[in-house]
């Protein structure tokens, strides 16, 4: 599926699969990153491991073009709906939106299966779609 952004570039739309992919590798990274420096630690390791996470995320999507590790590997990347590139608040609101995506019964994940501009719920509260990278 094509879509146009406001700036009427067009992009192509990455498909479900493609993206579980990148979630799941990016998932494997920020726990292996997590339990080598957290893992002992129990309680202040879930707030040390939320913060590396948004620290990756806000990373990657800032400065590496959209692309986290596992969305490089799997050849997509986010923007903002409009087109423009991701800036400094929103990898951390997709972040936030993982958890509300997971506390729902997994309902966040699974509304991008039949969105039109396949958003999940973190893609909705950032206002952001996930592409085909060029």
């Amino acid at each position: 599926m094509t879509t146009k952004v406001k700036d009427y570039a067009s992009y192509e739309l990455a498909d479900i699969g493609t993206r579980f992919m990148a979630l799941i590798i990016d998932s494997l990274i920020l726990g292996a990153i997590t339990s080598a420096f957290f893992g002992a630690a129990k309680g202040p390791g879930v707030g040390a491991g939320i913060i590396v996470g948004i620290a990756y995320h806000w990373y990657f999507l800032t400065r590496q073009h959209g692309q986290t590790p596992g969305k490089m590997l799997m050849k997509i990347r986010v923007i903002k709906v409009d087109g423009t590139p991701i800036d400094d608040v929103t990898p951390i609101l997709r972040y936030i939106g993982y958890y509300i995506n997971s506390a729902v019964i997994m309902l966040g994940w699974l509304w991008a299966t039949w969105d039109d501009q396949r958003q999940g719920w973190h893609d909705k509260i950032a206002n952001t779609i996930v592409v085909r990278a060029e």
